[in-house]
């Protein structure tokens, strides 16, 4: 499983790729954890605010921060 955090570096980008790692270890589950910071990048997925998940390819939300129970139900729901 890919997962990329998309945005700019902001407190809420930086908080979203922390709960996705607690997330990760909490599910027993690993995956390639990837933060992408470029804006062409990002507008490449068709995000226009951040911060973004994307989970092999998709982009499950942006422009919000999810709760970690959120999160954990998006990444939980690639495993079966």
């Amino acid at each position: 499983m890919k997962i990329q955090v998309l945005g700019s570096g902001c407190k809420k980008c930086k908080v979203l790729e922390l709960r996705v790692n607690e997330a990760l270890e909490n599910l027993a589950m690993e995956a390639q954890v990837i933060k992408v910071e470029d804006p062409l990048e990002i507008m490449g997925f068709g995000v226009m605010s951040t911060p973004a998940l994307v989970i092999d390819g998709e982009v499950k939300f942006s422009g919000s921060l999810p709760d970690q129970e959120e999160i954990e139900k998006l990444i939980k729901a690639y495993k079966e």
